[in-house]
């Protein structure tokens, strides 16, 4: 007597050609779904980088802004930069102020921020004579920096109060990034102190 399969209804399995096209689909989709992971895991760590290089940049601007809406004899362009200058027709690329509780005519109590073509940065010099350090991050590069001065005359010989424009434009980037971000920012700064 042969032997026979007994099937019934509800015992039936996959057969090797069903288990073979499931398993390749499903390798399908995973392989898609790990390559759009990665795609975000990139770009997650690239946004990083780049808001990290901007708070570095907000940073150094808003400590500059306080500091000149702080200060006083604001001297734009050449000559004596203890001299208050403006600047408003030539835009210069460096400003020289004295700080906040500053004495007037003591080279050390001014604060001086350039721009530096050679570096693309920001630098700053706490006092006339003083070493220059840059206070941007190197992944920044600032491709143009403009201070515009207007109302800086001594003693409140205008009517306008003084006035600081700073127009800034650049690049930013890091290593990790192979992308490069535009900026273009600008500010401005009235001195606190009345000029009457």
């Amino acid at each position: 007597m042969p032997l026979q399969r007994a099937h019934t209804r509800g015992q039936r399995g996959f057969t090797l050609v069903e288990m073979i096209v499931s398993v390749g689909l499903f390798t399908v989709v995973m392989v898609i779904s790990l390559a759009a992971l990665l795609s975000l895991v990139d770009a997650n760590r690239k946004a990083r980088a780049i808001e990290s290089v901007m708070n570095n940049l907000n940073i150094a601007l808003d400590g500059m802004v306080r500091n000149v809406r702080m200060g006083s004899d604001y001297h734009c362009g050449g000559g004596t930069l203890m001299d208050p200058q403006d600047c408003a027709g030539t835009p210069g690329t460096s400003i020289a102020f004295l700080r906040f509780g500053g004495t007037e005519g003591n080279p050390d109590d001014y604060l001086v921020y350039s721009y530096d073509a050679g570096t693309k940065r920001l630098e700053r010099q706490q006092g006339i004579n003083a070493a220059a350090f840059a206070v941007t991050a190197p992944e920044i590069e600032i491709d143009d920096l403009r201070f515009y001065v207007v109302g800086s005359q001594p003693g409140g010989g205008d009517t306008d109060q003084p006035k600081i424009v700073i127009v800034m434009k650049g690049t930013v980037g890091s290593d990790r990034v192979r992308t490069r971000t535009t900026f273009s920012i600008q500010a401005t700064a009235v001195q606190r102190v009345l000029d009457i």
